[in-house]
């Protein structure tokens, strides 16, 4: 699920009436009577890793909506991605809007790198990197870093992107009307001109981007259990968000530390997967393997492996 059910955002009155809401609908297309509870809800909500939250969660659906369910699990957004997947754990790597990384292990066991906003981290992510280009275009014209790469072309996207003729006017977006979304945008502008253009300054903020997300993987290293690491495959990880779309871009970035870094703590093959499904199912199974129930899942086809590789192969790069 997204920031509509995080309850720092909206408050907790609010995410437990939107959950409710929700549940309902889901009732009403599968055609399930509205007063009949549910055996087990699984909620994977950004922000639920937090144990404070798991227990504001289960404790106001138990007390606000008290038929809606008989038991509750609450994870984090990145539980249920991984979830989906895989049936025994592994690495969720999100580069959309903002960023985060998360491993499980088939013990439950997690490690986490990243994911504190875009004040605090949300490195590699859309903002992160519209941001970054803005920033070196700005540092360039006031001659305070000099860029090795020409800004023109990053300049007239921004300019064109944002709808301004100078760069004063973008403070508008910054500050009297910041809007994280609308700047993460920009992103995808440049990567689409990059990848036809090839320019230098796009193609280099997104190889950063890629060692910075490979960087997250290596942080998690020394957490990860060596049956994710020896499967068939290798390390899986699941990847999310706009930002992956770019692959070609971030891929220099990401395999060069891996192959610096990755054997270190154990990587010696990776798999990069992307969804095919609702993180809600992995939502779901999670809700009923913690009831003790096993959910019929076909997890071949949840999730496609879009990029294998052995690290230390000379065909990487």
């Amino acid at each position: 699920m997204d920031d509509r059910f995080r309850q720092y955002l909206i408050g907790l009155s609010e995410c437990l009436k939107r959950i409710s809401d929700l549940v309902a609908e889901c009732k009403t297309l599968a055609g399930i009577d509205a007063k009949i509870s549910l055996k087990a809800l699984g909620l994977s909500l950004s922000g639920g890793d937090e144990k404070e939250s798991q227990v504001l969660l289960k404790e106001g659906i138990g007390s606000e909506y008290p038929q809606l369910t008989e038991s509750t699990y609450v994870a984090s957004d990145t539980f249920g991605a991984i979830a989906a997947a895989l049936p025994d754990g592994g690495i969720v790597l999100i580069a959309g809007t903002g960023s985060n990384c998360q491993l499980i292990n088939p013990d439950l066991s997690t490690s986490r790198c990243g994911g504190w906003g875009h004040l605090l981290g949300d490195e590699s992510s859309a903002y992160w990197i519209a941001q970054k280009a803005i920033k070196m275009y700005f540092d360039h014209e006031d001659n305070l870093i000099p860029c090795p790469f020409d800004v023109t072309f990053v300049k007239n996207t921004i300019f064109s992107y944002f709808k301004v003729t100078e760069r004063g006017q973008l403070l508008n977006s910054f500050y009297a009307k910041f809007d994280k979304s609308h700047i993460a945008g920009l992103c995808k502008e440049l990567a689409m001109a990059a990848i036809k253009n090839k320019d230098k300054l796009v193609c280099h903020i997104f190889k950063e981007a890629g060692e910075i997300l490979a960087k997250h993987i290596v942080a998690v290293g020394p957490h990860i259990d060596k049956k994710l690491l020896v499967c068939k495959g290798g390390l899986h990880i699941v990847c999310m968000g706009s930002v992956w779309k770019s692959w070609e871009l971030l891929k220099p970035g990401f395999l060069g530390v891996l192959e610096q870094k990755g054997q270190d703590v154990g990587i010696k093959e990776i798999s990069l997967m992307t969804l095919n499904v609702s993180g809600a199912v992995g939502a779901a199974a999670l809700s009923a393997k913690h009831i003790d129930i096993t959910l019929p899942i076909d997890y071949s086809s949840n999730a496609d492996v879009f990029f294998h590789s052995e690290i230390g192969s000379s065909t990487n790069m």
